[in-house]
């Protein structure tokens, strides 16, 4: 009787460590699901179909746009700043206008359109887009100018402690900039390493 308990135990670890190893597999499983799910919640995608228009359109990453969207308004239409700034891309009365000019002259849109959502998208896709192209697709130094302004940029670009090619910001002197660009590049990040994993 020993001896057949003895020539059972070793079948019994095998049956006991598959059973671990399956429980494991299951747990990692579970586990990258729920990951990707937290993820997808934390760095959502909304509004996809305005934002991959318009950044066909406008030739960007739509990441990138999500990461404004995101850092600015967190996906609300109807957030207003303390300066007044409107919508899921927080732009201001004054730069409404002038991107109004350049891409709507004739339409008869006016600052209260900015709570539309395609509005907003549409008229914050073009601002980025002009920051990028202004300032050679540096990300961190575009959103500092979508943020502070282009004076305000060029300003700092014109220092050689801010600037080492007078092009792109290599230091923000001011903690609101520096957070702003700080969020916007550590968002687009995340939503490269959740979007872009295959």
């Amino acid at each position: 009787m020993a001896k057949k308990a003895k020539s059972r135990r070793p079948g019994l670890l095998r049956t006991l460590l598959a059973v671990l190893v399956v429980l494991a597999l299951a747990a990692t499983l579970l586990f990258t699901v729920f990951r990707r799910q937290v993820d997808t919640m934390e760095y959502p995608c909304r509004y996809n179909e305005y934002v991959e228009y318009y950044a066909g359109k406008y030739n960007i990453d739509p990441l990138i746009l999500y990461s404004f969207i995101r850092t600015e308004s967190n996906f609300n239409p109807n957030a207003q700043s303390n300066v007044g700034a409107r919508g899921l891309m927080q732009i201001t009365e004054e730069t409404f206008d002038w991107i109004k000019l350049k891409i709507a002259p004739s339409e008869d849109l006016t600052f209260d359109d900015l709570y539309d959502p395609e509005t907003n998208i549409r008229f914050g896709t073009y601002f980025v887009s002009y920051c990028l192209l202004r300032y050679h697709d540096d990300l961190a130094t575009a959103a500092a100018a979508y943020h502070s302004g282009w004076g305000t940029v060029d300003n700092l670009l014109s220092q050689a402690e801010y600037s080492s090619d007078g092009e792109t910001l290599d230091h923000y002197p001011y903690p609101q900039m520096r957070l702003y660009v700080r969020k916007i590049t550590n968002s687009y990040q995340r939503y490269q390493d959740i979007y872009n994993e295959k």
